[in-house]
């Protein structure tokens, strides 16, 4: 099959088919972060990022290329999660530059449409790693520029592009060796892999065998899917009485985890259960993590019932009836603008004067919100590990606050892109704390002057974040090496600013051995934030094993809440 001009019809088909490949795949690009860690996300980020992206095409009545391209570029920008959907984002902004006035594409256009997304992408990250998704998509753009010196025909162009990103794809091993130590190929350059065989698929009309699958949604995508259902409801004039189940309930759980599991999990007896007290439900499951939402009158039994196969992640549960009252006392535009809001902490705490400046303070766990709160953070927009908020998300806090100076902390460096993204496309003076942990987040607020004028701010906060380490236990969920490490699914790991310096079968002593691992001559406080799967008993055991070390440290403990990660420690 021969293309020679792609029309609006054909460019429609293959960024569906780019973003059904992509959340087809993206549990096994997950797989392939280099550490064994619960939270490795770059599929989820890539399909997330992709899927925003798509829908604004789909959404566009437009039948100009130019246009359409515009809106792929416009809602990757909005959904881009994480640093690899922000890296994906620019390769298709600078595709959409390249092809800005075109009304189709020929051969040529293309071929400059993938160069130009390279030259965008490689622009947008500060220091270019050879052996990630950069490497693919420079090694695809050069295959694409040379075949199209001697073709007019758009699926050969992308045909080659593709095959040039599968072998670049194999040798991102030998250029980043600690791919090569752990036996995985680069997460993003195989989600942009995914991402160009789809192309070509849909320019060829190859038909591979998931496309005749029925899409199965990911845990990823229930908030969206939740969200739909919502706003559907919403636009409903049924009355308040008519509501047979009142309260919305929403679990996700982390399935074999947690002290009360006794079952093992099964997909249709989970789903058949819940069915049996609720309507509306919606139940998505991996091999990790299942998510629930239900309409039911008896919420509690809802998260009992998902104890039974595991810790609770995450929990939310809100009042049908009232909120159906409050609801018809409001216009639509009000009420999408709510529900468009990041998450606010669950309790108020006195506030702290923050002048003319409101701070966003991204992390997940009711204690770690109120911790925030107290020094001074003005907007809790939840997420981090596992479910890093889009730009769009960030960009929404940031209009929250009302204020003309904000600052982010991003508490997660798989989240600066994104921040950045945000900052730079805000009406407001927005500066980007680059806080890689938590125990930097709170390190930078008290270096905040509210008097201080933004620039200031960003140096003073940041100038001491690296006099802090900072420690994280968690539980490993697959065998791998790794530092010179062998580690066992479901061995405890204690990785110390960003290294995995410590593995044990124990919790305890994992925790132990992991702040053990970051005490220096020159500490003297040590801080242990209780996640969901620690316990205080557990965390002053901790504590007197540290003091008996040394009994001139200073040892504190907070609960943060936190999901996945039993503990998280700083020591300064």
């Amino acid at each position: 099959m021969k293309v020679v001009t792609i029309t609006d019809q054909e460019f429609r088909k293959m960024i569906a088919a780019a973003s059904n490949r992509l959340n087809n795949n993206a549990e096994f690009i997950n797989s392939l972060n280099v550490f064994p860690v619960p939270d490795g996300d770059t599929g989820t980020n890539m399909s997330l990022s992709f899927a925003s992206g798509a829908k604004y095409v789909e959404e566009s009545t437009s039948s100009e290329i130019g246009e359409l391209s515009s809106a792929l570029a416009k809602g990757l920008l909005m959904g881009a999660r994480g640093n690899s959907g922000v890296i994906l984002s620019q390769v298709f902004r600078g595709f959409s530059k390249s092809t800005a006035k075109k009304q189709t594409l020929s051969a040529q256009d293309l071929a400059d449409g993938i160069s130009n997304g390279v030259e965008t992408a490689y622009k947008a990250v500060m220091k270019p790693t050879e052996g990630t998704i950069l490497t693919v998509a420079r090694k695809a753009a050069e295959a694409a520029r040379e075949r199209v010196k001697n073709s007019d025909d758009c699926v050969e162009v992308m045909s080659d592009a593709y095959e040039a990103a599968k072998t670049a794809l194999a040798q991102t091993p030998e250029l980043l060796p600690v791919l090569k130590e752990v036996g995985v190929v680069d997460s993003g350059g195989q989600g942009l892999t995914f991402v160009y065989e789809a192309f070509f698929d849909a320019l060829s009309g190859n038909k591979r065998i998931e496309e005749d699958q029925k899409h199965q949604p990911s845990v990823q995508e229930m908030d969206e899917m939740v969200n739909a259902e919502h706003h559907k409801s919403v636009q409903s004039k049924l009355n308040t009485a008519d509501i047979h189940y009142g309260y919305c309930t929403e679990i996700m759980v982390r399935l074999g985890a947690g002290r009360l599991v006794d079952s093992k999990f099964d997909y249709d007896t989970f789903r058949e259960h819940l069915a049996e007290i609720g309507d509306s439900l919606l139940v998505i499951a991996d091999d990790e993590v299942v998510k629930v939402h239900v309409h039911t009158e008896n919420p509690g039994s809802v998260l009992a019932y998902g104890q039974k196969f595991g810790s609770l992640v995450k929990v939310k549960v809100d009042n049908m009836r009232l909120q159906h009252e409050t609801i018809l006392e409001k216009d639509e535009e009000a009420e999408q603008q709510t529900q468009s809001q990041p998450v606010a902490a669950p309790e108020e705490l006195p506030s702290v004067d923050t002048g003319d400046y409101g701070i966003i303070s991204i992390s997940s766990g009711a204690g770690l919100a109120k911790m925030f709160k107290s020094l001074g953070v003005t907007e809790i927009l939840d997420g981090g590990q596992t479910m890093n908020p889009s730009t769009e998300d960030i960009i929404a806090a940031i209009k929250k606050t009302d204020r003309p100076k904000v600052l982010v902390l991003p508490n997660n460096k798989n989240i600066f892109m994104a921040a950045q993204q945000a900052a730079e496309v805000s009406d407001v003076e927005v500066g980007v704390i680059k806080t890689r942990s938590i125990s930097q987040g709170m390190t930078a607020m008290l270096a905040f002057d509210p008097n201080a004028e933004l620039a200031d701010n960003v140096e003073m906060m940041t100038e001491d974040l690296d006099t802090v380490a900072s420690g994280e236990v968690t539980q490993a969920i697959r065998d791998t090496a790794i530092d010179g490490q062998e580690i066992k699914k479901n061995d405890y790991m204690g990785i110390v600013d960003g290294a995995i310096k410590v593995t044990d079968q124990d919790l305890y002593q994992a925790t132990v051995n992991t702040v053990t691992e970051m005490l220096a001559d020159d500490s003297e406080i040590v801080t242990l934030i209780v996640g969901e799967d620690g316990n205080e008993t557990e965390a002053q055991q901790v504590k007197e094993a540290v003091l008996a070390e040394d009994d001139e440290l200073e040892v504190e403990i907070h609960q943060g809440d936190q999901p996945l990660y039993p503990y998280l420690i700083s020591v300064e």
